[in-house]
């Protein structure tokens, strides 16, 4: 089938971006690097361009150049075996030939911006805070064991209850002080008016996510390959509160829908239905697409469509506590039970997949209690050990050869299609 319109526009949206961001920067001009679980609406409130780290480390992963970057590492005493993802760009600042690097290299941050959420992780940012003209920002990573069972239905109002009014104190309090650093810094103005208006549009662009999430969970056969839906939702979330993010958004869903209304699939013979969780296997992005063609089973499901749908939405009256809300718990909405493993169980049954492929980094970050979750309520499970931009830590082949046994002795048969 062919490439989704929206997904193509979208990547060719955010290569001219990255072009023009790179020609329009000056010496000494604001450019931040962000984690993608950051809260980014503050840069874009303000007019200050930012690259989201994991990112980057995708389009270096996808160019087969992650290797070249550890390597830089490695050669100043840092560890290239850990954290992966995110010291990917930490690598770049080494680069002596940065114009070779991928889509002309990435430029060099005035401020990095990430959650304290592990000590090796830390390490990655401390190392940033210490190069010339760089600042690391942290933000602290409260947590809490006690979520309400449906937090992903009571989010988008009930967020004071959900989150905890002291985790939200505690970020409110730490984006005060990064929006007074910024302005300190920069000579900018933080507008809460236009932060305001930020924050409505991303409120936007996730309900048109949601939709889209929705449309693909009932339809039969499933009308988006996720190679497609992760580029078509991804790059418009790095430019949430923008009306070109909403607007893609919007496409995405429209494309969908009319896929959905002809009856149309990606799979002609589509026989089961999978779910794929954790971050997307960068240096092999075919892996998706083998099962398909050799045994018909789709992967209908990925966390990038998902948590957009669930996990972004905040409304009321405070937008910057909607934003604490929007980002104090989201580590364990992804990784940490019994947020985590609840909401994988939800989305296993709603999109009515016969079985999981679940990739297990280094950094597992829960991921037993997600797939005992998942095994508990009745779904197949299949566990893949690899970090998914470090090819060294799997064999592509292998890791085919796991999931077709798999599909064939357990998964098909279960499915009866």
């Amino acid at each position: 089938m062919a490439r989704l319109p929206s997904a193509l526009a979208a990547t060719s949206y955010q290569r001219q971006w990255f072009a023009d961001l790179r020609a329009g920067l000056a010496p000494g001009d604001p450019f931040a690097l962000v984690n993608a679980d950051a809260p980014q609406e503050v840069f874009r409130a303000m007019g200050i361009p930012y690259v989201v780290n994991q990112w980057w480390a995708s389009i270096v992963a996808a160019k087969r150049r992650t290797q070249d970057h550890l390597r830089l590492l490695r050669e100043r005493g840092y560890p290239d075996y850990t954290e992966q993802y995110s010291s990917t760009s930490l690598a770049s600042v080494f680069d002596e030939d940065p114009d070779g690097a991928p889509w002309g290299g990435l430029p060099r941050p005035s401020i990095v911006l990430a959650e304290t959420t592990g000590d090796a992780g830390r390490k990655v940012f401390d190392v940033w805070d210490a190069q010339d003209g760089v600042t690391f920002y942290p933000l602290e990573s409260a947590s809490t064991n006690d979520p309400p069972p449906n937090w992903w239905e009571l989010v988008d109002h009930d967020w004071e209850r959900v989150v905890g009014s002291d985790r939200l104190d505690l970020m409110v309090g730490e984006l005060e002080g990064l929006i007074r650093f910024l302005e300190t810094t920069t000579g900018l103005v933080f507008s809460e008016s236009r932060f305001g208006e930020v924050m409505a549009l991303v409120n936007e662009q996730e309900l048109w996510n949601r939709r889209t999430r929705d449309l693909v969970a009932v339809a039969r056969p499933c009308p988006l390959d996720v190679t497609d839906s992760i580029p078509a939702v991804m790059v418009p979330q790095w430019h949430r509160g923008t009306e070109w993010g909403r607007d893609a958004a919007r496409r995405l869903h429209d494309e969908v829908a009319e896929r959905v209304a002809a009856g149309t699939g990606v799979c002609p013979d589509e026989r089961a239905r999978l779910m794929w969780i954790g971050r997307g296997l960068w240096f092999d992005m075919d892996f998706y697409q083998r099962f398909q063609r050799e045994h018909g089973a789709v992967f209908v499901w990925s966390m990038y469509l998902a948590i957009a749908a669930d996990g972004y939405v905040r409304h009321g009256d405070d937008p910057l506590r909607a934003l604490a809300a929007r980002f104090a718990a989201f580590h364990e909405q992804l990784y940490m039970p019994p947020w985590s493993s609840g909401w994988y169980v939800k989305e296993a049954r709603h999109h009515g997949v016969d079985g999981v492929v679940h990739l297990v980094s280094e950094d597992a970050r829960g991921s037993w209690f997600t797939t005992r979750a998942l095994r508990d309520a009745g779904i197949p499970v299949l566990e893949l050990h690899a970090d998914n931009v470090d090819s060294r830590t799997a064999d592509p082949q292998a890791l085919t050869r796991a999931v077709s046994g798999w599909l064939e002795s357990e998964v098909l048969p279960r499915a009866g299609r």
